[in-house]
């Protein structure tokens, strides 16, 4: 493991200036931690991509390098849970050449941002673009069918002479429902179902959404040819594949029926399709090759926010509040338990004032593929603790992001980030007062079923709860962390943001003291 280590070189550590002094004494580690997650949701707020995507200089436009004349040939569409807010700014940027547009938000969005004092994620009265909500919880419904339709119908009317921006969000895919006629709405998601219900991967559900979708795989774009597309993209997927992020419809794909149809029979699902799914999967072509050819020259796809992007920006903040930052990864995954079981143990090779059993290095390394952190990535960040152990470098913030996943066997109430900020906890006694500080926190400001985005725990934490007569692993076994933490010390544990209008994932974030070196 030294060997592995000694790869790496320390990094300069600056003494903080007089006034951060001052404000790390003010500030607890919880207040820092919840500081650090702010930042984070702050850097991926819809309106705040959008302008740092678009460079406006006169009559033209600057995204991603490529320069683009504006001669009121600009037309919007849009599709997900952030994409009014991306709207709103857009129009403000180039709104004097934009001739139409259409957006499919989340029913009742509009209502709650009003409610919450989020007037500049607003269109304006004089907007030229419609909004249409639908997808009522999450799901395709009528009224998102009939949002695509406006969007299909918008894109087939350009030319060659027209700019179509493409604004994609988390949530985009329930809200652009256009099933290949006969295939009723219903029919797809019947079909959706029952594969999810086997235990298909999302590889897998959108090999099939794809193939049984007008603008999913690359349609829209299709359906705009000729026109220059620009898909501006709000990451919600590790890794940011832009096939998967809703179904990518403005990514080009190849959809073989043979490959749907040995999915399809993988999971034993062939003979029970409806006449119409048949119908469509029986066809020689699902699009028309030569067309989709020529088009993918024009089209531009670049994303814009992600789970990187608020990592970096929350890694700033925390070297602003005396701690050193290193990005672990930003798409953590697995169970809950086994990433609970790396920061432990990572918590614990930090803290550690004697040299860290070898045993702790090699569990780390085995665990990283369980949870998707690459090997480099872990020997990086244990370099870095290592040095900030023996040489007395201060404090150390680890941020991660992702979305690890929970094994429902309770009926309690919580979340992914709230279970694994519990079970952290537990990972973290015997570390002593004022130890390290763990969050786990959703970016969208809801972890499950409840008003919390996630928690905040410490060393002091299992304690804690004893004096109050709360057992964690009781409440873990019931999946009921969102109900420990609304009654361990009146809630003060629970992170509580409100609506964020954002998505990027969850934000995870460990916090390591200074550790006292030990002179010989």
């Amino acid at each position: 493991m030294a060997r592995i280590l000694a790869v790496f070189r320390p990094w300069p550590y600056l003494t903080p200036p007089s006034w951060r002094k001052s404000l790390q004494r003010k500030m607890s580690m919880d207040s820092r931690a919840r500081g650090v997650f702010a930042a984070a949701v702050e850097a991926v707020q819809p309106d705040t991509v959008v302008r740092q995507s678009m460079e406006r200089k006169g009559d033209s436009v600057t995204i991603s390098g490529q320069n683009y004349s504006l001669k009121h040939n600009l037309h919007l569409v849009g599709f997900g849970k952030a994409v009014l807010g991306m709207a709103a700014e857009a129009e403000r940027i180039i709104g004097d050449h934009l001739v139409k547009g259409v957006i499919s938000v989340p029913n009742g969005i509009q209502k709650t941002l009003q409610q919450h004092g989020k007037q500049h994620l607003l269109l304006k009265e004089s907007s030229c673009i419609k909004v249409m909500e639908g997808a009522k919880h999450n799901l395709p419904d009528v009224d998102a069918l009939n949002a695509a339709e406006e969007i299909r119908q918008l894109a087939t009317q350009l030319t060659e002479k027209d700019l179509l921006i493409v604004l994609i969000s988390g949530g985009g895919s329930a809200l652009l429902p256009a099933p290949i006629p006969p295939v009723s709405l219903q029919e797809k998601l019947d079909v959706t179902r029952k594969l999810a219900a086997a235990g298909a991967t999302i590889q897998e559900l959108n090999t099939v959404r794809r193939a049984l979708s007008v603008l999913k795989g690359g349609g829209l774009a299709h359906c705009a040819h000729p026109a220059q597309v620009i898909g501006l993209i709000l990451s919600d997927v590790i890794g940011d594949p832009l096939d998967l992020i809703a179904s990518g419809p403005t990514v080009m794909s190849e959809i073989m029926p043979e490959e749907v149809l040995s999915v399809l029979q993988h999971y034993k699902l062939l003979n029970s399709l409806p006449a119409s799914v048949k119908d469509v999967l029986g066809r020689h072509s699902l699009k028309d090759k030569e067309k989709e050819s020529d088009s993918s020259g024009r089209i531009l796809n670049t994303v814009i926010g992600s789970n990187s992007l608020a990592l970096k920006c929350a890694g700033r903040r925390a070297r602003e509040l005396g701690f050193r930052p290193v990005v672990l990864a930003p798409g953590v995954c697995g169970d809950v338990r086994s990433v609970a079981r790396l920061y432990g143990l990572l918590a614990h090779f930090a803290c550690s004032q004697e040299e860290p059993s070898p045993d702790i290095a090699t569990e780390v390394l085995t665990l990283g593929p369980e949870v998707g952190v690459e090997t480099w990535d872990l020997c990086r960040t244990m370099k870095v603790l290592d040095e900030g152990r023996t040489e007395g470098w201060g404090a150390t913030c680890i941020l991660a992001g992702g979305e690890p996943t929970v094994e429902l066997l309770g009926m309690g109430r919580g979340g992914r980030n709230q279970e694994l900020a519990l079970r952290v906890a537990l990972e973290l006694r015997g570390l002593g007062p004022n130890g390290p500080v763990f969050l786990s926190g959703g970016t969208d400001g809801q972890d499950g079923p409840t008003d919390a985005a996630g928690a905040v725990i410490d060393t002091g934490l299992y304690e804690e709860a004893q004096a109050q007569g709360l057992d964690i692993e009781n409440f873990l076994s019931n999946n009921d962390s969102y109900t420990f933490f609304t009654h361990l010390s009146a809630g003060n544990h629970l992170l509580m943001p409100g609506l964020t209008c954002t998505n990027v994932m969850d934000v995870h974030a460990l916090f390591i003291p200074p550790i006292p070196v030990r002179r010989p």
